[in-house]
């Protein structure tokens, strides 16, 4: 009964629709609601294709696409004859005739819905299905089926109907992520469309009237049936000879799928949240969020530079990146053949000197794109590692003090905080250089106290540490005994410092360009100055001596100088390595994803295998 009332009030409206227009619909207040949703929504919004994100090395070779879908959209016009008589013959034949739907159409329907005590068959004409596409859910009752109507009846006043084609064709569902007549002729046959033969043609076309019962990849047999029936219906309507009907169903399917550039995951998956950074920092949404009061209005803003970021990545960009393919590959490969234990895990930074371009990044064994990446998105207690940045480099720059400076490596105490050397080892008065290549912790936090907490902080305030808190700052840093600790870009990025005094953010984006090649992002060129030149070169000095005789012995490279430092966090939890050639600046971690105790593995050094692997 509530089936045969829902058709009723369709034939009773469909005749006032047609004689009178929406003029007298306003005058029934039983459609008003749909009558004020039709004045709200049929303004038809701009559609907004998806086009593919693509990513470009240092070289000019994409190795990364991305899209959600494909939309590729196709002018009428290039649109071969025989796809448009494919959907006008099978989907509606009255097309050029109606108003937008189909009365005979939907009586037919009728009957059958009766019958079959169910709403399935529509009776719906291009303009109604393209409707449903844009405007309306697939939802199967006689109200979403009314207001189909309308819609459709407004959209044939809006446009002409080689337009209304045009829009359907390039808006149907293929299946697999495709949208759109010639997206599919590319994704299944690597094709234009206008190179198909007829038989492809009509294959695909077979697709969107039920994309799961007809998807190629898993129905193919299905697939082919329906191509037939519609090459059936060419040849009945005289559209091809029956003779060469049979030709065309005999011609032999094969499909030559369109798969995405998807390669060196860890580097891509990095370059997209990168993305989000770059957006956010030209448009003014960090300092929007840096700002923020609440919480609310945090996630408010973070939710912003969500959308921005969609909205540019789904316009069709280039992102020209400073990946160095050959040397992504090498290290991938190597680090992985290095973490013996199965379950070990590692993530490393590699930073071009002269441009402080990433041109590598490790981001985990056999790293798959979209999971953890743990170059940027695991922070880690540093130990050690951190000493130049939060004590020596401040102390250089704040204090008269040099690296033949004396400094007690003594048992000390600031209040409750008693750190102590590795071992619980005990060392009077050594040279600065002494104690830092040993890596003495008490003489760190000696020099740290003359410094000052503060002062060591607004240097590091300068880099990029996204993790560091109020509580962190306490003797405890000296140590990189941090809140929530740091990631391996931020040290690298921070290390990079030490290449001559100056500072500009690492990254791996160079530019984002629209289609045409107009310049859409890019980071800032210019350097800030972080240290002074004496401190570059009592830093440089240092971290050369931890190689040279130091606890980075067994380092080594194949330019002029190496430099860096090495840490190792409580319970042997953590093992870091950080450091610098002439060619690059480099952050190594080791570790497991949950820690846990790696003593066993000192003596394998794998950390250093690693730094050592990747800075040639």
């Amino acid at each position: 009964m509530k089936q045969l009332v829902g058709v009723i009030i369709i034939v009773i409206t469909i005749p006032i629709l047609l004689l009178l227009g929406n003029g007298l619909v306003n005058e029934f207040a039983t459609f008003s609601v749909y009558e004020n949703q039709l004045n709200e929504d049929i303004q038809l919004p701009e559609i907004k294709s998806t086009l593919p994100a693509k990513m470009f090395d240092r070289n000019g070779n994409v190795f990364n696409e991305e899209y959600v879908e494909w939309r590729e959209p196709i002018q009428l016009e290039d649109v071969p004859e025989i796809i448009k008589q494919i959907y006008i013959l099978s989907e509606d034949t009255e097309f050029y005739r109606h108003i937008g739907f189909d009365l005979s159409a939907i009586a037919r329907a009728f009957v059958v819905n009766t019958s079959s005590e169910s709403i399935e068959q529509g009776g719906s004409t291009i303009t109604q299905q393209l409707v449903r596409l844009r405007y309306l859910t697939t939802e199967k009752t006689y109200e979403r089926k009314l207001m189909e109507l309308y819609y459709a009846y407004k959209l044939e006043q809006l446009y002409n109907k080689e337009s209304i084609l045009e829009m359907y064709l390039n808006e149907m569902y293929f299946g697999n992520q495709v949208y759109g007549i010639g997206s599919a002729a590319t994704y299944y046959f690597q094709k234009p469309l206008e190179q198909l033969s007829i038989a492809q043609m009509a294959f695909i076309a077979a697709i969107p009237n039920n994309p799961s019962l007809y998807d190629p990849l898993t129905n193919f047999e299905n697939t082919k049936a329906r191509q037939e029936r519609l090459i059936d219906i060419l040849a009945e309507n005289n559209i091809i000879p029956k003779e060469e009907a049979t030709t065309y169903k005999q011609e032999k399917i094969t499909l030559t799928l369109k798969s995405k550039i998807a390669q060196h995951p860890a580097y891509s998956t990095y370059v997209l949240e990168e993305l989000k950074w770059l957006i956010a920092y030209k448009e003014g949404l960090d300092m929007k969020l840096e700002q923020a009061q609440s919480d609310d209005e945090r996630k408010a803003f973070l939710q912003e530079i969500e959308t921005r970021y969609k909205e540019v990545l789904d316009s069709g960009i280039e992102i020209h990146t400073a990946l160095d393919a050959v040397k992504q590959e090498e290290d991938q490969q190597k680090i992985d053949s290095l973490l013996w234990p199965n379950n070990l895990q590692a993530s490393a930074v590699v930073i071009d000197n002269q441009t402080r371009e990433i041109v590598s990044l490790y981001a985990g064994k056999h790293y798959k794109k979209f999971e953890f990446n743990r170059a940027f998105q695991a922070t880690r207690q540093p130990g050690s590692s951190f000493k130049p940045l939060i004590v020596y480099a401040p102390l250089f720059e704040t204090t008269n003090y040099k690296p033949s400076s004396i400094v007690s490596g003594g048992s000390i105490c600031i209040g409750n905080f008693c750190p102590q050397n590795y071992g619980g080892a005990i060392y009077g008065n050594v040279s600065i250089t002494t104690a830092f290549k040993h890596s003495y912790n008490t003489s760190a936090v000696r020099l740290l106290n003359s410094v000052g907490i503060e002062t060591s902080f607004q240097y590091l305030d300068r880099f990029q540490f996204s993790s560091l808190v109020d509580q962190d700052h306490s003797y405890a840093a000296a140590l990189g005994g941090l809140t929530y600790g740091v990631s391996t870009l931020e040290m690298a990025d921070a290390f990079s410092s030490f290449i001559d005094g100056s500072y500009k953010r690492a990254h791996s984006i160079r530019k984002v360009t629209d289609l045409e090649g107009n310049i859409l992002y890019s980071w800032p060129q210019e350097k800030e100055t972080i240290w002074s030149p004496h401190t570059v070169q009592y830093m440089r000095s240092l971290l050369s001596e931890v190689v040279r005789s130091g606890t980075g012995v067994g380092l080594y490279s194949n330019t002029s100088y190496i430099g860096a430092k090495t840490g190792t966090t409580n319970d042997y939890r953590d093992y870091w390595l950080a450091g610098l050639t002439d060619e690059y600046t480099s952050a190594v971690w080791i570790g497991f994803d949950q820690p846990k105790n790696m003593y066993y593995l000192e003596d394998d050094q794998i950390h250093y295998k690693i730094f050592n692997a990747i800075m040639h």
